[in-house]
C-alpha cells in the first residue's frame, strides 16, 4: 500500500489542434484519384466531403493546394463523409497558408 497525491488532468474536449472551417478541393489517391472537399482543417487532419466512401482505418494520400500528397488514416466514415489523421502533422505555416487561401475565396 502506498500514498499518492494526484490533480485532475484538464480537458478541452477531443480536440488536439485548432480546427478551422474551410471549403478547400483536394484529391484522395496517387494513381486512381478521386475529388473531394475538406469542409474542415488542423496541423493533424481533417474532416472531408466525399464522392466514393471510405474505409475506416485505411490509408489515403490527401492532396491539397500548396501542401502536395498527405498520407492520412482515415479514422472515421458515414457514408460521403470521413474524418482522417495526418501521419505527419502539418507545418503551421502551410496549415495557415491553406485557411488563409480559403479566406481569399480561391
Amino acid at each position: 500500500m502506498f500514498a499518492a497525491e494526484f490533480e485532475p488532468a484538464v480537458s478541452h474536449g477531443r480536440r488536439v489542434a485548432e480546427r478551422a472551417p474551410v471549403s478547400i478541393d483536394g484529391d484522395i489517391g496517387k494513381a486512381r484519384r478521386t475529388l473531394c472537399k475538406v469542409v474542415d482543417i488542423s496541423i493533424h487532419g481533417a474532416r472531408l466531403l466525399t464522392y466514393c466512401p471510405l474505409i475506416p482505418h485505411s490509408m489515403i494520400w490527401l492532396t491539397l493546394p500548396g501542401a502536395g500528397s498527405l498520407a492520412a488514416e482515415v479514422r472515421w466514415a458515414e457514408e460521403f463523409a470521413a474524418g482522417c489523421r495526418f501521419m505527419t502533422a502539418l507545418d503551421p505555416e502551410v496549415f495557415e497558408r491553406l485557411v488563409a487561401l480559403n479566406r481569399a475565396g480561391r
